[in-house]
């Protein structure tokens, strides 16, 4: 009997429901390929690129490995969808090229517990290919059983700060870098007696550094905590930043913790996702981690290069990190809508059994946009502020003053408008920058 070509057999073309879907990481991506170009045997170069094979086949890449430990194609998609040969030969946008949507399962067993090895087989050589963009990753849950996830998750966090429904609210230390302990505790002081929950350090100050030391920022830090409870009656955290090399994390994390610090924070991108994960799994880190995402950009913006943030945000959830930035279409970054909500609920959504983490949106954040915020997300999220309250008129106790009340109308049923009758502090941030919807826009941004 003839046999059909490798590249077309259902050995590596098989249907969905031919498959062990539990023993693969299926990963989806937008893919363009020249007019001519078959689809369906691009895609299987790039899974066997990815998996047991090369540009040529190899005699030791029997048929027996690759039904074991070779990437299996489960779905080729044009879009739109071409059945018709006349339809191909009109002119296809952009510059002659045709678009798929390609789904390719990556056998767990060549992967199991490793993310530096599930990104190299997932996102390895193939992404310096031209319009290759990673889209998602459908995880199957003996995969994601050996990862612990978020250590304290949304609950956690609540129960650290005593507030068990409310938005929370998030202050970032300004000017980001260059200050010293003394000059960064009288700023926290200020924002959490006015009402702020978490004040984090900057993703551009982190460990130690020679004009602010790791303890002597903690210390003063975890004092004003202690002298802002006696005025609002709350607990604060502080989450602060240990980014650094690999080597020095877990000491950095332990300065932290032995100075009474209560939230850890790093840079994800900068550390590395089995950074963050050796973190959250190791018994001797006792507070939240705090994950920022500057860089994420530099591999997600490009509509046809890169991978989601979708993708990111399930990463990160999977390495453990209990809060994660992502950037809302609001204020001075463009995310799009759609691509925000869907970042908000990888963030939260039934992952198996990992808790979820809380996400944050910043950047730009102001008294005047937190109903829209709640609107989008509920009351799980972390507004995340910075120069809203480190710049309102009054001061940033004022500033945090103005958001509190904020958050409290939106939880009593109160428009804004009627609440800043009762607050100065909101009425002058009303002022100064507007409502969204009414008067707020994006010339408020320099950027």
């Amino acid at each position: 009997m003839i046999q059909q070509n490798r590249f077309y057999n259902t050995l590596l073309n098989p249907l969905y429901e031919g498959c062990q879907i539990d023993d693969l990481c299926v990963a989806t991506y937008l893919v363009g390929a020249a007019k001519e170009e078959g689809a369906i045997l691009k895609a299987v170069s790039i899974g066997i690129e990815q998996t047991t094979g090369s540009w040529v086949d190899v005699p030791a890449e029997t048929d027996e490995m690759r039904a074991k430990y070779a990437s299996k194609i489960i779905g080729v998609y044009e879009v739109p969808n071409y059945e018709n040969q006349a339809n191909v030969n009109l002119d296809v946008a952009p510059d002659g090229m045709r678009f798929y949507i390609i789904r390719i399962g990556y056998p767990v067993a060549n992967i199991e517990d490793n993310i530096p090895l599930l990104i190299g087989s997932i996102a390895g050589n193939i992404m310096s290919m031209p319009f290759l963009k990673l889209l998602d990753i459908d995880f199957p849950k003996k995969f994601v059983d050996a990862f612990q996830g978020p250590k304290f998750g949304i609950q956690g966090i609540r129960d650290i700060l005593g507030a068990p429904e409310r938005p929370l609210l998030n202050n970032m230390i300004k000017p980001c870098t260059g200050y010293t302990p003394e000059v960064g505790a009288k700023l926290f002081f200020e924002a959490a007696a006015g009402g702020v929950d978490i004040i984090k350090d900057d993703e551009l100050i982190g460990g130690n550094r020679e004009f602010n030391k790791l303890a002597d920022r903690v210390k003063l830090n975890m004092e004003a905590v202690e002298r802002a409870k006696d005025i609002k009656g709350e607990n604060t955290i502080y989450s602060c930043n240990i980014t650094d090399e690999v080597s020095r994390l877990k000491e950095n994390a332990m300065t932290v913790i032995e100075n009474g610090g209560n939230m850890i924070m790093i840079d994800i991108h900068g550390t590395g996702y089995s950074a963050c994960r050796m973190l959250a799994e190791d018994p001797d880190i006792t507070v939240p981690i705090m994950a920022h995402s500057c860089f994420n950009g530099a591999f997600t913006a490009s509509p046809y290069q890169g991978m989601s943030s979708k993708v990111v945000n399930k990463l990160v959830r999977l390495s453990g990190a209990d809060i994660y930035l992502t950037q809302p279409p609001y204020g001075k970054f463009d995310n799009t809508f759609d691509n925000y909500i869907t970042n908000i609920n990888a963030s939260q959504a039934k992952f198996y059994d990992l808790k979820p983490m809380l996400p944050f949106v910043g950047g730009g954040v102001i008294p005047g946009l937190v109903p829209q915020f709640v609107d989008d997300c509920g009351s799980d999220v972390l507004l995340g502020v910075g120069a809203g309250i480190h710049a309102h008129p009054m001061g940033p106790r004022a500033g945090a003053i103005a958001f509190r009340a904020a958050i409290d109308a939106v939880m009593e049923g109160v428009n804004l408008h009627e609440k800043a009758k009762g607050c100065e502090e909101l009425q002058v941030a009303i002022d100064k920058w507007g409502i969204y919807g009414e008067d707020h826009s994006k010339d408020l941004y320099a950027i």
